[in-house]
């Protein structure tokens, strides 16, 4: 049996891929308007961020404590349970306390910055690459940023995770954005419209 492909066939699969980019598009504007009210209101979208961290611990570690059970008679049984338990805890925690979850990630995000910088300015210095430049200003960039946030931590953690996430959805909006646009557009092109 054959199948016929007519007319509508192709500008039907255009019009498909036409909504589709177009949807990414819009996506795309969602999350930039959220990621703008996130810079905007910076300490409600790290409070907003730690407790939807919290809750995906906390169903994440009923999924993983439902798995384990559903598998209790293979070896890693008992490894599924105390990784469950230790997310379920986690996300317990989180939720009654999202402030001081907030000002422990700040803590380790700055020391991720610092110790990032320095090991990039240090291996810059170093090996001396074809990206010596541009690792350098990294590592320094990196130092600056931990620097910056431990000098007024805990403070700091009201802010930091915020802007981070709010930071995050803008630019993955924009990234949405272009891609639904171009492909919207080069769909055109190729139907020839």
């Amino acid at each position: 049996m054959t199948r016929s492909t007519g007319a509508a066939g192709p500008r039907g699969d255009t019009a498909k891929l036409k909504r589709g980019f177009g949807i990414l598009a819009v996506l795309g504007v969602i999350l930039v308007v959220a990621g703008l009210i996130g810079l905007i209101y910076t300490a409600a979208a790290t409070l907003t961020t730690m407790l939807l961290f919290g809750w995906l611990l906390l169903v994440g570690g009923l999924v993983g404590l439902l798995h384990a059970v559903q598998a209790r008679h293979t070896n890693f049984f008992w490894l599924g349970v105390v990784v469950a338990a230790l997310n379920i805890a986690a996300g317990v925690v989180i939720i009654k306390t999202p402030e001081a979850a907030a000002e422990a990630l700040t803590m380790f995000a700055a020391l991720l910055f610092l110790t990032g910088g320095v090991f990039r300015l240090v291996g810059s210095l170093v090996v001396r690459g074809p990206q010596f430049g541009w690792t350098l200003v990294q590592g320094a960039f990196g130092l600056l940023l931990g620097i910056l946030v431990l000098a007024t931590w805990p403070s700091s953690s009201k802010y930091v995770i915020g802007t981070f996430f709010s930071l995050s959805l803008l630019f993955d909006g924009l990234g949405l954005i272009a891609t639904g646009y171009g492909g919207r557009r080069i769909v055109g092109m190729v139907a020839g419209k």
